[in-house]
């Protein structure tokens, strides 16, 4: 089977995983957790995570899988909210360079600088003069977090237009969603076709292989909250590493390719 044809074969479904079994599977990916903080707090790695996606992608989801059962003294999740007005006439990255990991720490991002290309650029909440100014700087700024020792990888959760309006529907119904519901929700599925371009310009121009993108076909929770924390153990170098257990699903976690915006792999 060629690469493109198997890029294009169907993710597995949520029928193929039980409750039962994601369970089971997310508890013996968790004790890897573990084991990688010990890791990394004995090294004094530094180790920074980057969720990116449209609204109801699973982006909380994921990173509460991951952190459940790490100690957060060493683990922050970082949701910045609107900037300030000083944020706004500072240089962009500095409202987010005091959030960044130190040694010992692990730091995820549930949205990033990477605002900057995806709501702020659909929304108008930035000029076109400040968003290109983002997209020639960022490679720069992510290779200069590089070369300081931090280990940094990007995951884009991607979903489809249909699962993200039933999310959405759902969130709006859900007393205990009632926090995620944002005035913006009404807006992702009426400019689902500009996040889709400005989602192909942001990958197309900051993915490079010293900070490479990776997409994760996000419709199955499930699936995406296991893959995504395979994903990670299997990048990462840590102690006792059961390496039969974090390999990912390669038709649910893929390292980005600009052919993927031709052959479907990315929805349109």
């Amino acid at each position: 089977m060629n690469k493109k044809n198997n890029l294009n074969k169907p993710a597995k479904t949520a029928a193929q995983i039980s409750k039962h079994e994601y369970r089971k599977m997310l508890h013996a990916l968790q004790v890897e957790l573990v084991k990688l903080q010990r890791h990394f707090i004995k090294c004094n790695d530094k180790i920074l995570i980057i969720f990116e996606g449209r609204d109801a992608s699973g982006k909380d989801g994921t990173i509460k899988r991951i952190v459940q059962h790490l100690s957060p003294r060493e683990t922050r999740v970082v949701a910045l909210g609107r900037p300030s007005d000083r944020d706004q006439t500072s240089w962009y990255f500095q409202r987010y360079v005091p959030y960044l990991p130190a040694a010992q720490e692990l730091v995820l991002f549930n949205r990033s600088w990477y605002n900057r290309a995806g709501v702020e650029r659909v929304m108008g909440f930035c000029t076109d003069a400040e968003y290109e100014e983002f997209m020639d700087s960022v490679s720069e700024f992510e290779h200069m977090l590089l070369r300081s020792g931090i280990k940094l990888l990007k995951y884009y959760l991607d979903i489809s237009k249909r699962e993200q309006k039933k999310r959405l529907n759902e969130r709006m119904t859900d007393p205990l969603t009632q926090w995620k519901v944002s005035a913006l929700d009404d807006q992702a599925i009426k400019k689902w076709k500009p996040y889709s371009l400005a989602r192909n310009e942001m990958l197309a121009r900051s993915h490079n292989t010293m900070a490479p993108w990776t997409i994760v076909r996000a419709d199955d929770k499930y699936l995406t909250r296991l893959n995504v924390i395979k994903d990670m153990l299997s990048r990462l170098n840590y102690a006792d590493k059961d390496e039969r257990l974090v390999l990912p699903d390669p038709q649910v976690v893929l390292t980005y390719d600009a052919t993927y915006l031709e052959n479907g792999v990315l929805e349109p």
